[in-house]
């Protein structure tokens, strides 16, 4: 009697807490949405805070090259209006063409700054324009993190995937590159435009909405105006949608998402004055219209199909898809000859690795263009790489119209990315999506584990029938033991993930190029800011119409920092401009100075490193500058600048040490004593070949702190002599009529 009384009790306290159990369910899916918000907040948040080690380190300060032309533009824009910004002609770039800067950039970086002003001014909270450029690329990646949830979520139909894949993406370095405090690049809002257009147009292909396809068609055409990426887009859905059609899910739904997005999305597009007519002759574009003829054709002969028989139809079906391809490969041909279609540098960079090494230099001169190493894999994705194909698996497992896409995005995304360092920018996000998918459902298929009984329990219970050691126990698949040691792994690798992205961001992205920070031997850091004290020092003590000859690479922060023209910039549209001030450094002294009054330059400012230890110095851009202008002047010979080596030192060629950049960085160098020897360059690791450099028609004006800036004048014609004609006057009066020959206070040149 006592041991059935205990059962009793045994199995009323079993209810009990079965019942606690489920109210806690309960509970739980009532706190559910909160719980999530909240989550998602702070997510964002760390999004936000993990950008701005910048600010905190330094200050508040554009970074690189690219972002002080934005904000340039942004403040022109925010302080004289849109009509003045697109009729704005800039005569301090590209001196003395000039440049209509309405006409030749992407705005939709410069309108958002700017709209996001009018908005706090208007609401009474005055904020400076340069805060808000500085702190944009941080809250726009909040909002990435944002759209990333609500995308996995519509792939996925969970919230848990959402959140992880929101945690992934708002701290995955590969972004954080372009997105930190100060980093004022098109990156930085064309990311989140990337996404958000994605996410609706899976969000039409799911729901056949006109509604959502037309909000991704007007997200495409913010991407199109942020940024040159846009491409990325115009081909990967349409490459998407095909891929739909070739395995058979077209339905009405794909139809109209796409038909939608194409039509609205080309006329919205031609609207940017960069692309207008473009977006239909570009062969950028040409896939969005093959994949749109495609789709009313299939729709065409749908209705056809339904007024014929059978073995007419198959007939007529062989017949239309023959024609068809015919048709559309002649009027390829015939529009492709014709020019009405061109293939630009930038597909044939993509398609072929090896194109601009053999054919563009300038474009093969960016660090940035590069093919991409292991170490940068790792370094800007790193545990991705690992759940990344993980979450491919998962996709194309389960095909979904929406994990197909993610498949699809992952995939092309790693080929580009494979292709050019710098499209690791768009790897990040589509490995992201890959790992947030793949994390979350091998956790669920553990759980799930461990939920469920398995087939073999029902066995044991049956073979061991009346046991009371066997009734009521589990039997699992995996062990409790693995399954353990196998969340634990997942858990460990994303806390090391979380550990990465934090040092990455903290050590890597968050030094500001213009301003330096180094550490001696004793530990103390020290801050090299000597880009700001030469641009400063320009800015104070030249004249408001003087011309600077740089190297391309610094023209954008010259411009904008000290408000003085130069002789080409970071839009590289003019490769003869280039070649011609990379002749000016590479040939010597005599023939330099003719080129440089030809440009009509005041002052020649070059970056050097060998005293400070700065590796990006232009000695070590000196071979492509070499390699530029040799594909424009034919007297220009690489190889005599490489005879015994690319080297400045007692091995040097002498074409090398008669060579203006040569004599531009070394010039008084001997004077300073390194390691225990006069003339010690630290960057190359040896004494320099040619000591006692002379200048006989340049005049060193400036020198930095650390050496790293230094500022040459160009002097007038001595005792006002007519110069020699240079050997390069031909071949520039062919190639640029429109230089100034003379001056008109001066006698003239040729």
């Amino acid at each position: 009697m006592k041991e059935k009384d205990n059962k009793i009790n045994y199995e009323e306290e079993s209810e009990d807490v079965e019942t606690s159990f489920e109210k806690f369910q309960r509970i739980g899916k009532r706190a559910a949405p909160s719980i999530t918000l909240a989550t998602l907040g702070l997510i964002c948040f760390l999004a936000f805070i993990i950008r701005i080690f910048s600010v905190i380190r330094f200050e508040v300060i554009i970074h690189e090259f690219d972002p002080w032309f934005n904000f340039r533009v942004t403040k022109y824009l925010t302080s004289e209006g849109a009509y003045s910004f697109w009729n704005w002609y800039d005569p301090e770039s590209w001196y003395p063409l000039g440049r209509i800067i309405g006409g030749t950039t992407y705005p939709g970086i410069m309108f958002t700054s700017s709209a996001i002003h009018w908005i706090c001014n208007t609401f009474l909270f005055p904020v400076d324009i340069r805060n808000i450029c500085v702190f944009l690329a941080p809250l726009f990646a909040s909002i990435t993190a944002i759209t990333a949830y609500f995308f996995v979520k519509e792939v996925t139909g969970r919230s848990d995937s959402g959140l992880l894949t929101a945690l992934l993406i708002a701290i995955v370095p590969g972004y954080i590159s372009r997105s930190v405090a100060g980093s004022y690049d098109n990156e930085a809002v064309a990311i989140t435009a990337l996404i958000m257009t994605f996410y609706f147009y899976i969000k039409s292909v799911n729901t056949g909405s006109i509604l959502w396809s037309t909000i991704c068609a007007l997200l495409y055409f913010y991407m199109v105006s942020a940024w040159g990426g846009y491409v990325f887009i115009i081909n990967l859905i349409p490459l998407y949608t095909l891929f739909l059609v070739i395995i058979g899910r077209h339905d009405i739904k794909i139809y109209t998402s796409y038909t939608v997005f194409y039509i609205m999305g080309t006329l919205l597009c031609m609207q940017v004055p960069f692309v207008m007519f473009g977006a239909l002759k570009s062969s950028e574009h040409f896939l969005s219209h093959g994949v749109f003829i495609l789709l009313n054709s299939i729709m065409l002969i749908r209705f056809i199909k339904s007024n014929l028989s059978d073995e007419l139809y198959n007939r007529l079906l062989g017949f239309a898809m023959f024609a068809l391809a015919v048709l559309f490969g002649l009027a390829f041909l015939v529009l492709t000859f014709k020019g009405y279609i061109q293939f630009g540098s930038r597909i044939l960079t993509l398609l072929d690795p090896t194109y601009a090494s053999k054919y563009i230099p300038i474009v093969a001169s960016v660090s940035e263009h590069q093919p991409t190493t292991w170490s940068a894999f790792f370094f800007d994705l790193q545990g991705l790489l690992v759940f990344g194909p993980l979450g491919l698996y998962y996709c194309l497992l389960d095909k979904t119209n929406g994990k197909l896409f993610v498949a699809v995005f992952g995939v092309c995304s790693i080929y580009f990315s494979c292709v050019m360092v710098r499209l690791l920018l768009l790897s990040s996000p589509a490995l992201c999506l890959l790992s947030g998918i793949g994390i979350s459902e091998l956790i669920h298929f553990f759980v799930d584990q461990m939920k469920n009984y398995n087939e073999e329990e029902d066995k044991l219970d049956t073979y061991y029938e009346g046991s009371e050691q066997t009734k009521g126990k589990k039997v699992y698949r995996y062990g409790l033991e693995f399954v353990g040691v196998f969340v634990l792994a997942i858990a460990y690798l994303l806390i090391q993930y979380i550990f990465h992205c934090t040092w990455v961001s903290a050590e890597a992205y968050s030094s500001p190029s213009i301003i330096l920070a180094n550490k001696d031997r004793y530990g103390q850091r020290h801050i090299v800011d000597d880009f700001r004290e030469a641009y400063y020092w320009l800015r104070m003590n030249s004249k408001p119409d003087s011309k600077i000859v740089s190297w391309w690479d610094y023209g954008y922060q010259i411009a904008g920092m000290s408000n003085r023209a130069v002789i080409v910039d970071n839009n590289t549209w003019n490769t003869t401009h280039i070649a011609t001030v990379g002749a000016a450094m590479a040939t010597d002294e005599e023939e330099s100075f003719r080129i440089c009054k030809m440009l009509d330059a005041n002052y020649v400012l070059i970056i050097f490193g060998g005293y400070s230890g700065y590796s990006g110095d232009d000695i070590n851009k000196f071979i492509w500058m070499i390699r530029i202008a040799a594909g424009y002047y034919p007297r220009i010979k690489e190889d005599n600048y490489l005879k015994g080596g690319y080297r400045t030192d007692s091995g040097a060629s002498e074409t090398m040490l008669n060579s203006m950049m040569y004599k531009f960085s070394y010039y008084r160098f001997d004077e300073v004593r390194q390691r225990g020897e006069g003339g010690y360059d630290v960057v190359r690791g040896y004494v320099i070949g040619r000591k006692q450099v002379k200048l006989r028609h340049f005049k060193e004006a400036y020198t930095t702190y650390y050496w790293m800036v230094r500022i040459y004048s160009v002097n007038d014609y001595p005792n006002r002599e007519i110069p020699v004609k240079s050997r390069f006057s031909s071949k520039i009066g062919n190639k640029i009529s429109f230089y100034p020959y003379f001056r008109l206070s001066e006698p003239q040149v040729f």
